[in-house]
């Protein structure tokens, strides 16, 4: 079970820490628990609670009402909406609520339908990515568990790899080189990457997770690639960083080497003239744009 703030409930929910406090104290919605210190605190039961609150009031339901129900009819009535509504904001509550929930069949069923509805690239880009942004700070600061990351991350690898055994290469294009660097794990932002060059017609060469300098230099010598993409979520970290990039700039000269993550994006780094720093994933697909046209 996992704890989280009221600013945590505020970041995935969207409703003002302020609003939380008022609901709170006039519809008794929320019994906060407290450490052994005195400081306020939510747990799982909380965090589905809010969420569905939020995700009813933000289709109309008034909070007098919303307050009223019972959490098994307020379950209900999401389930109706999430099920006939393709508003992107609703797919990710309800993404949030089967994470903390660790129910995978829901999970695959929110995404398996607005795949088949719109698409795997717009699946990814409006609903499955900002999902995954909104809890990464959480993520981060340990107010989620391990197991509901683990939970989380396979899932999304799955349909990630599925998709992209789906491009076939047939020739012509750029070709690109993806890694991690050693000890980073975090793997989504970098399939999605090999996603969008390979359905973009580009030849992809994937090494994946936690790849030794070696071996990189080595692949890189065979393959000779026209660019490098890496995302730096956990490490390497601190000035480190700056070690790395430093380190790719001058190991291959010859490539453009583009750089995301949390290590990276907002940090006071001198960027090299061949590293370009991608904020977004849709970053990368407007890159690949701007690159030659690939039938």
């Amino acid at each position: 079970m996992s704890n989280y703030s009221i600013k945590d409930l505020e970041q995935l929910s969207g409703i003002k820490a302020h609003t939380l406090r008022i609901w709170e104290q006039r519809y008794n919605l929320l019994k906060p628990k407290r450490t052994e210190t005195n400081i306020r605190f939510y747990d799982d039961e909380d965090l589905k609670l809010i969420l569905n609150v939020a995700l009813l009031n933000d289709n109309g339901f008034k909070i007098s009402k919303i307050a009223k129900m019972n959490f098994e009819d307020m379950k209900t009535e999401v389930l109706k909406l999430t099920d006939r509504s393709f508003a992107y904001d609703d797919q990710i509550h309800s993404l949030i609520i089967a994470m903390v929930e660790l129910d995978e069949d829901r999970f695959e069923k929110i995404i398996s339908t607005n795949i088949l509805k719109i698409g795997f690239e717009m699946s990814m880009l409006n609903i499955i990515y900002p999902f995954l942004s909104k809890i990464g700070v959480l993520w981060q600061t340990g107010s989620i568990h391990p197991g509901q990351e683990h939970f989380i991350s396979n899932l999304v690898r799955q349909k990630l790899i599925v998709a992209i055994d789906g491009q076939l290469y047939t020739g012509g294009g750029k070709k690109f080189l993806l890694f991690l660097p050693e000890g980073e794990l975090h793997e989504i932002s970098l399939l999605f990457s090999c996603y969008l060059l390979k359905s973009s017609g580009h030849k992809v060469i994937y090494l994946g997770q936690n790849t030794p300098r070696e071996d990189l230099n080595s692949v890189y010598s065979v393959h000779k690639p026209d660019y490098l993409v890496t995302v730096i979520t956990t490490s390497p970290s601190g000035p480190q960083v700056q070690d790395y990039l430093d380190y790719l700039s001058k190991k291959f000269q010859e490539s453009e080497i583009l750089v995301s993550g949390y290590q990276i994006i907002g940090q006071d780094l001198e960027i090299p003239a061949n590293v370009h720093v991608m904020h977004y994933l849709k970053d990368i697909k407007e890159y690949l744009l701007s690159l030659t046209h690939v039938a």
